[in-house]
């Protein structure tokens, strides 16, 4: 693979008929104090959008892929923001729905932390307009016509638990969408396990049967897959992966993990992300892919990041590999170019505040050239 032109993607045959993405969820309003006091102090707060499924549409309209997003929002202001914003980075809101001005769009307060203070994060997420997007409020046919990939994550399946529902909604209505998606589409699933949302078991007893009957690509991290499943990583327990405790991992420890995904939920991908926290500031980056007839490709090498904002990285990520399975036919070549176009995305990503990735083609590809060579260059515009 030409990585000096990985970006250089002729998306001709992607743009003629409509979306290829397509996601649903929730966006949330987020707040952070401007004036850098803390959160029960500040009288300045700067609002921004943040959502995970948002992030992924937006990466990959930035990338020239056309995408959808789907979600249910008060028709008030900030039901308009979003719309607005959707529009803004190219993304169609054409299958958006409409609740009643009064109810709740979803929010969370965050608190920017730095070494040894740790950043906060309050939610104020139940009872949401998006929790409660349901079968028979969008016409899937529509939305999804001439879509090869469908995403979401499983932050969206445990709105319903959090908020205390008789039934899952967005399950419901991610179901109704299963049956009539075309039927060449993929279905990706982010695990993305909040425990502010739901608990461990609870989380089982949704995302088990959902991933092994619908999902063809899993992204996740291997400290979701341990927390919830008890998985090993190889030689690497599964407790000392929960407590952060495993070190440098080798080849054949992640190809393990990933191979019990594989046969476990019978998948056709999967991408795992690993992240190592030195300090609130400073981590380190790397990923790995693998499909379901062996071939697996992984970061050259673990990389540095210097944070701004954490927010939005794994989302990030995840935009930037699916590009590679969309743009590339051959399955090795595609979870190569996703995991390299991924990684440069959310290392670029991490360096801008808030959640959303405002980020071109251009400067992946700078990114991906100063890798290659080992150097870093002032980036011309």
């Amino acid at each position: 693979m030409d990585i000096f032109n990985i970006m250089n993607d002729d998306l001709t045959a992607l743009t003629e008929h409509g979306p290829v993405f397509a996601t649903m969820g929730e966006v949330m309003v987020r707040d952070m104090p401007a004036d850098h006091e803390r959160l029960e102090r500040t009288r300045q707060v700067w609002i921004s959008m943040a959502g995970s499924e948002l992030t992924l549409a937006m990466m990959l309209s930035r990338l020239g892929v056309p995408s959808t997003f789907i979600t249910r929002v008060p028709d008030n202001p900030y039901g308009w923001m979003l719309r607005n914003l959707a529009h803004e980075q190219g993304i169609d809101a054409n299958h958006f729905v409409w609740a009643e001005a009064t109810e709740p769009f979803g929010r969370f307060l965050y608190e920017l932390g730095r070494t040894p203070r740790r950043s906060v994060v309050w939610y104020q997420r139940k009872y949401s307009a998006a929790s409660r997007l349901d079968a028979g409020m969008v016409d899937w046919s529509k939305a999804l016509r001439g879509v090869r990939l469908f995403h979401i994550s499983g932050i969206s399946f445990g709105l319903s638990t959090h908020s205390g529902y008789e039934r899952n909604h967005i399950l419901g209505a991610f179901e109704e969408a299963l049956q009539l998606k075309p039927a060449d589409c993929l279905v990706g699933l982010d695990f993305n396990y909040r425990g502010t949302l739901w608990s461990p078991a609870q989380c089982r007893d949704v995302m088990t049967p959902l991933v092994t009957e619908h999902v063809d690509v899993l992204n996740t991290t291997i400290e979701d897959m341990a927390r919830i499943y008890g998985l090993d990583c190889g030689r690497i327990s599964a407790d000392r992966i929960v407590e952060g405790d495993f070190g440098q991992l080798e080849d054949t420890d992640i190809r393990a993990m990933m191979r019990q995904l594989i046969d476990r939920f019978h998948l056709r991908i999967v991408g795992v992300t690993i992240r190592y926290p030195d300090s609130h500031e400073q981590h380190r980056w790397e990923s790995a892919a693998m499909e379901n007839e062996g071939t697996f490709f992984r970061s050259a090498q673990v990389r540095p990041i210097v944070l701004t904002d954490r927010l939005g990285g794994g989302d990030t990520w995840n935009g930037g590999f699916y590009y590679g399975l969309l743009t590339e036919a051959d399955p090795a070549r595609a979870i190569q170019k996703g995991v390299l176009v991924g990684d440069a995305a959310t290392r670029l990503k991490q360096t801008l505040m808030y959640d959303l990735p405002i980020l071109t083609k251009s400067e992946i590809q700078a990114r991906l050239n100063a890798d290659a060579t080992g150097g870093d260059r002032r980036t011309a515009r």
